[in-house]
């Protein structure tokens, strides 16, 4: 910054402009004049005010050169704006416009660092300048940007001005970064702390501040979720404390309705733990973006902070238990195991396949459940790795669980008991505390309207109506306390005791209650087991489950899935050979249906045994004739490239009733045969044997959109 008095700067320029420099021409003096002023700060621009009138005293330095006063353009659109970049300074950018439009015959400033302190800008400048034969002028003389000498001094000049802005920055942030190393550097503080006019800081001296804080950490050590702690707050009418930063009400203690921003700021700050941090949110200049709100500010991962300094400040928790807690956002943002979420899935983060050791993930589609491994699907394009339906495994854990709580039942009762009366004195304990502010707020209220003179009416009346607001707020606030008292006394009854042992008895009936939440069957598992690792044995009904439980312990199961062919039992061998025996003896499809249901056989999918029409299914898939001793109707001849519907069936391996659905929706074409029955027969030759088994291999997932295309091409 040029200091000088208005003395001085007269007798340098009349030394300097008695004649215009032989470099101004008539074609300079064709065009306007440019005087560009700034400032760096508003601050500079109140206390250094004979800068700016050495800026705009170049009028009259231009007005010596031969421009005319009206000819002489004085741009200060960008007083109080940095010259570190073009960004944000429409005065420069103005400029640089009116230079490319060849309006400008002279730019005039004091000295390069009020154009540029960015040598990008300055040198766009000059090039432009130089293209349209511009000059530029500052105290030390006249020069032309399209000359070599001259081009090559004002670029001295630029660097110049450049390193004596990064210089200064980095002499001030150097002092800045061994202040906040000694833990001294003042920040704001968050809600729960103040400081005091010595500087340090302390937790806020109102108790009500303090306990809203320390439940806030408790309700996210038991839910596990931001939402949790936000509906919790909401619920039960919590409002946060903040005190205000600025303004006339500075260091008031206000209370705003909660919300997930202040939550998370809060969850996440070390300070809270008792730690000094410096550098949690450094500034990435690739993230300022002009125009946009943007403040270029990031979230350094932990452990990449600058300064951290343990035990410096007062403590709400420990900084183990800061830790966990930022463990816990971490895992519930990711697609780790995270916490509970909604829907009725109970091992979503809980499983992993045993095949590819990937996690598997919940699908639902039609009003079922599924696991499914689907990352080599999603990542490369793959099939499927495997899949079970979710209420077989359900089930199966669910047993699994229930049997593990068992011995533990009496322990549990005594830990809710002593759970919800801790809750409720907590609770009873914040309802104290605003009764106490609302009594406080009316006292402060009455003895305002008490100091007031009597006859002076305009003053009294504004204080009486604040003391009736006060006043009924209070009767209001106690109203509402006496309700919550009388729904959830502090201590818990004798008949509340016995309703949780009785219910801890007989954990079964807990479980299945309609009262009790997916989230809560969730939140279960979650405490006894670590992980699931799921395995299909081939394409089989049979999968094995491998259950690791919390503290290392392992059990290994079996479950089975439904499946949708015949052929992928791992029976289906034996079934096969049984059938043929039965058929041997001469029996009828629902004589066998009958025997292999008394012999515990099973069919897939979720059909709980055989009927005759599977055992006739079954019989012509693997060419067998049903016997009978009635005389059978002679058959029709069929026409070339007619099929029997199950016989199609077994040719494009699909159930019958699916291949018959596909006909009465048009999209295959058949006819009736004049039998007993009515039979269908269906026309496929090679050509449309090829779509419908391209049909039939049809991905589930846009099922409907796939086969739209395959019918067109039909």
């Amino acid at each position: 910054m040029i200091q000088s008095d208005g003395a001085s700067t007269d007798r340098v320029m009349s030394a300097r402009t008695v004649l215009p420099p032989s470099k101004i021409s008539a074609r300079h003096l064709d065009r306007v004049a440019v005087v560009y002023v700034r400032q760096s700060t508003m601050q500079q621009t109140v206390r250094h005010q004979e800068s700016t009138r050495m800026q705009y005293g170049l009028v009259d330095r231009a007005q010596s050169y031969g421009w005319p006063r009206d000819r002489i353009l004085v741009i200060d659109d960008d007083m109080g704006r940095s010259g570190a970049t073009a960004d944000g300074r429409p005065g420069f950018q103005r400029l640089v416009a009116e230079v490319g439009l060849d309006h400008v015959g002279l730019i005039l400033g004091v000295e390069m660092s009020r154009l540029a302190r960015s040598c990008r800008d300055w040198h766009q400048l000059l090039e432009v300048c130089a293209i349209f034969g511009t000059l530029i002028c500052d105290l030390d003389g006249v020069y032309d940007p399209s000359h070599y000498n001259d081009r090559l001094l004002l670029g001295l000049k630029g660097t110049m001005s450049e390193a004596e802005l990064h210089v200064l920055k980095q002499r001030m942030l150097a002092g800045k970064l061994a202040k906040a190393r000694r833990g001294e550097l003042g920040m704001l503080v968050p809600m729960g702390y103040t400081r005091r006019l010595s500087g340090e800081v302390i937790q806020d001296p109102d108790e009500q501040v303090q306990s809203v804080v320390r439940m806030i950490f408790d309700q996210f050590e038991a839910r596990g979720t931001v939402n949790g702690v936000l509906r919790y707050l909401v619920d039960h009418g919590i409002q946060l404390p903040v005190r205000r930063t600025s303004g006339i009400n500075k260091g008031e203690l206000e209370w705003h309705r909660p919300n997930r921003v202040s939550l998370t700021n809060l969850l996440h700050n070390p300070i809270y733990a008792g730690a000094y941090v410096y550098g949690r949110r450094p500034t990435d200049p690739r993230r300022k973006q002009p125009g946009r709100p943007s403040t270029g500010k990031t979230v350094a991962p932990f452990g990449q902070w600058q300064v951290l300094i343990k035990d410096r400040l007062p403590a709400y928790i420990s900084w183990s238990h800061y830790e966990e807690n930022v463990r816990q956002m971490a895992a519930n943002r990711n697609r780790a195991l995270g916490a509970p979420r909604r829907g009725p899935s109970l091992l979503a983060g809980l499983l992993v396949c045993g095949r590819c050791n990937h996690r598997m993930a919940v699908q639902y589609c039609g009003g079922y459940m599924r696991y499914v491994c689907s990352r080599d699907a999603v990542d490369y394009g793959a099939s499927l790795c495997q899949s079970i339906a979710g209420r077989v495994l359900d089930e199966k854990l669910t047993l699994l669980v229930i049997r593990a709580l068992e011995p533990s039942a009496l322990e549990v009762s005594l830990r809710v008991a002593q759970d919800i009366e801790s809750e409720r004195r907590r609770l009873e304990d914040a309802w104290c505390k605003r009764l106490e502010r609302a009594v406080y707020e009316v006292q402060r209220a009455r003895r305002q309207y008490d100091a007031v003179e009597p006859e002076n009416r305009l003053v009294a009346r504004t204080l009486e109506r604040q003391l009736e607001e006060k006043l009924a707020a209070e009767q209001q606030l106690v109203e509402e306390h006496d309700r919550f008292v009388a729904e959830r006394p502090a201590v818990l009854s004798a008949d509340e005791r016995e309703m949780i042992r009785a219910l801890a008895a007989d954990i079964p009936t807990l479980w299945a209650a309609t009262t009790t939440t997916a989230m809560e069957h969730q939140t279960i598992i979650r405490q006894l087991v670590d992980r699931i690792v799921v395995t299909v044995e081939g394409e089989s009904e049979r999968v094995a489950v491998e259950v690791l439980w919390v503290g290392g312990h392992r059990t290994r199961t079996e479950v089975v899935r439904p499946v949708a062919r015949l052929d992928q039992l791992s029976y289906y061998p034996a079934l096969v050979e049984r059938v043929r025996a039965l058929r041997v003896d001469g029996l009828t499809s629902r004589v066998i249906a009958q025997r292999l249901n008394d012999e515990g056989w099973r069919p897939p999918k979720r059909r709980p045994t055989f009927n005759a029409q599977m055992v006739q299914e079954f019989f012509s898939q693997h060419r067998l004739v049903e016997p009978s001793t009635r005389r059978q109707p002679q058959r029709t001849r069929l026409r070339r490239h007619e099929w029997r519907l199950a016989d199609l069936a077994v040719e494009l391996s699909m159930p019958t009733i699916s291949l018959y659905a596909w006909l009465c929706r048009g999209w295959v074409q058949g006819r009736q045969l004049d039998e007993p029955h009515r039979p269908w027969v269906l026309f496929a030759d090679d050509k449309e044997l090829a779509r419908l088994r391209a049909l039939r291999a049809a991905p589930k997932r846009g099922w409907h959109a796939h086969t739209e295309k395959l019918l067109a091409r039909g």
